[in-house]
């Protein structure tokens, strides 16, 4: 997704080809919104994309490592009807929003008048992976993550059907795509009633179940004003002990990176606990309300970036790019579900749905 990707990685993907589509999520120049609106238009025009002759869904697997072996992700690409308002129910976010990301993603929508990229869509209907799982082989290929992707076309008149069904069944958990979906809701809002294809927008839908979701954190990097003891702010708070080099598992607690090494954040519990306790359960559990409620504020003067690779976290910390770098561990698959199901939301950035 387009809010993950550094500048460095940015200009990585955009070397590697001329029609990588980073150049249209993340445009670049003097006007990027107009440039990838011309962009795109050029590639109608020479063919690069096309309309299919019939209508269909395409089932989409991604199999990747995961320390043990391999395991699989697969859903369904369609074009999701947006709800009439949000929060009726019928569509659940479970976290926060950013107001500046949503101003970008509908400039772009605007210019491009395309749904560039898919949010990601949980299901509760039960039994729809394998509604959706293989059918006519479009494209496979492996990136450089070692993540496999295979895409296939479901053109049957009766699954296509059935798919729908099982979507319109329950109500729709957003897994990834939260400004991207209340920018299409704005979007479609201020076009005229005649726009049919303002009313939709391009969606990845993949059941809820373990056995089909990867939750991995989205970390932080701060910058802090100069003189600043981020250490010592948090010490009211947490009992803060040195920890080994980053393992490459997930970590046990909250972690501090700041330019003397890595700490775990033990919370010291009648402190940390009094301040959770303006969230419901799923979302109180999770390092993403401990940062929101206990970190942020004892930081008033921080600069907030956010990173899933925690390797980087402590690389940027050590290079003197950011003062310090908080690495948080995943939230699980029923917090996330118990946030949706309960209509709240968690902190913006609290999961990264792999791959």
């Amino acid at each position: 997704p387009y809010d993950v990707i550094d500048p460095h990685e940015r200009e990585a993907f955009a070397a590697l080809d001329p029609r990588n589509s980073v150049r249209l999520i993340l445009p670049d120049g003097a006007d990027p919104y107009a440039g990838a609106a011309a962009l795109l238009e050029s590639w109608v025009a020479d063919g690069t994309l096309a309309v299919d002759d019939t209508a269909e869904f395409y089932a989409y697997r991604m199999t990747f490592p995961d320390g043990e072996g391999t395991r699989s992700t697969i859903g369904v690409l369609g074009a999701l009807v947006l709800p009439e308002h949000i929060g009726d129910g019928s569509v659940l976010p479970h976290e926060r929003t950013l107001p500046k990301a949503k101003s970008d993603r509908l400039d772009l929508l605007r210019a491009t008048r395309a749904n560039l990229d898919p949010i990601w869509g949980l299901t509760l209907s039960r039994g729809f992976a394998g509604l959706v799982d293989q059918s006519r082989e479009l494209a496979h290929c492996t990136d450089e993550l070692g993540v496999e992707h295979r895409l296939f076309a479901i053109d049957d008149p009766e699954r296509i059907a059935a798919i729908s069904a099982a979507v319109a069944s329950a109500p729709l958990v957003l897994a990834d795509g939260h400004h991207r979906f209340e920018t299409a809701c704005n979007y479609r809002n201020e076009r005229d009633a005649s726009d049919s294809g303002a009313t939709a927008i391009m969606a990845f839908v993949v059941e809820l179940t373990d056995e089909e979701l990867c939750i991995e954190a989205i970390h932080r990097l701060v910058t802090l004003p100069a003189g600043f003891d981020a250490r010592s702010a948090l010490a009211d708070a947490f009992r803060i002990e040195r920890a080994d080099e980053l393992a490459t598992a997930d970590p046990t607690t909250l972690l501090l990176v700041d330019h003397d090494g890595i700490w775990h954040l033990h919370p010291i519990d009648d402190v940390v606990d009094e301040l959770l306790d303006v969230e419901p359960e799923p979302v109180r559990v999770t390092d993403a309300a401990v940062v929101e409620h206990v970190v942020a504020p004892r930081w008033p003067h921080a600069e907030w970036v956010f990173r899933h690779d925690h390797a980087a976290i402590v690389q940027l910390v050590r290079e003197g790019r950011y003062s310090a770098g908080l690495v948080l561990r995943a939230a699980t698959v029923e917090s996330t579900r118990g946030a949706a199901e309960l209509g709240v939301r968690m902190p913006q950035k609290t999961t990264f749905f792999y791959p």
